[in-house]
């Protein structure tokens, strides 16, 4: 199982290794000429020679600087993706698979091959975390516009707490006044409903009410009496007379 230190090493060797040749084949062609190259490319039957070589000069010598030095690699392994694809294409397709076979120089493919996919891994992110795009990256992130965003950010977070900290608190709703429940000394007013009937058997309600106190002060005076005093009953008589 593959460690990330491990595979940044790696793809940084690969890069090299990479960059390396296509740097070659560039400065190969630029040193033999952009006429000559574009010569050889017309004869090979590339189409627009002039602009194939121009391209494939200039994109394989700064395209492989840019693998080694891990600048841009999106990019520059798209573009040197395509530079071989055309050689493909347009050069190698039919000469067959290896470029040597024994003593015949066959012109084949398995180089253009191996770059352009290698070329194709790097632009798909498989240049590690050593490059120069990680490292401008990083420098972008610490920059002092990014800390005093986040300054700023942490400022106005730390102003808006205290801000919630200080604000009154909501005042408790007074309570509604309770109703008087004391009882009116006002006389009732008269609602012209008829009295209630006298059910105590005598004229007047007041007078039945005043029969039902007495008979009950009555009933306690006995009852008082005959816990603290014996009750002697004289024949003959209806009352009981106290000892």
């Amino acid at each position: 199982m593959r460690t990330r230190p491990l595979y940044d090493i790696a793809a940084v060797l690969a890069r090299l290794g990479v960059g390396v040749v296509f740097m070659a084949h560039g400065w190969q062609k630029i040193e033999a000429g952009v006429t000559a190259t574009s010569r050889s490319f017309d004869d090979l039957g590339v189409p627009l020679p002039t602009a194939a070589a121009v391209y494939s000069a200039f994109v394989e010598l700064l395209g492989g600087a840019a693998l080694i030095a891990g600048l841009g690699l999106p990019v520059t392994g798209a573009l040197l993706f395509l530079d071989m694809a055309g050689a493909f294409v347009f050069v190698h397709a039919d000469q067959g698979l290896f470029m040597v076979d024994g003593e015949n120089v066959q012109n084949g493919y398995e180089l253009v091959l191996a770059l352009g996919m290698i070329s194709l891994l790097f632009a798909a992110g498989g240049g590690g975390r050593l490059t120069a795009d990680q490292w401008i990256l990083g420098r972008r992130a610490r920059t002092p516009e990014n800390d005093g965003d986040e300054e700023e950010d942490a400022a106005s977070f730390v102003a808006s707490l205290r801000a919630a900290e200080t604000k009154p608190a909501k005042k408790p709703r007074s309570p509604r006044p309770a109703k008087d429940r004391t009882p009116s000394l006002d006389p009732p007013k008269d609602t012209g409903a008829p009295d209630k009937p006298d059910t105590s058997g005598s004229g007047k309600a007041g007078e039945g009410a005043e029969d039902d106190v007495l008979v009950a002060g009555r009933k306690n005076q006995r009852r008082r009496a005959s816990r603290t005093q014996p009750i002697k009953r004289t024949p003959g008589t209806d009352e009981d007379t106290p000892t």
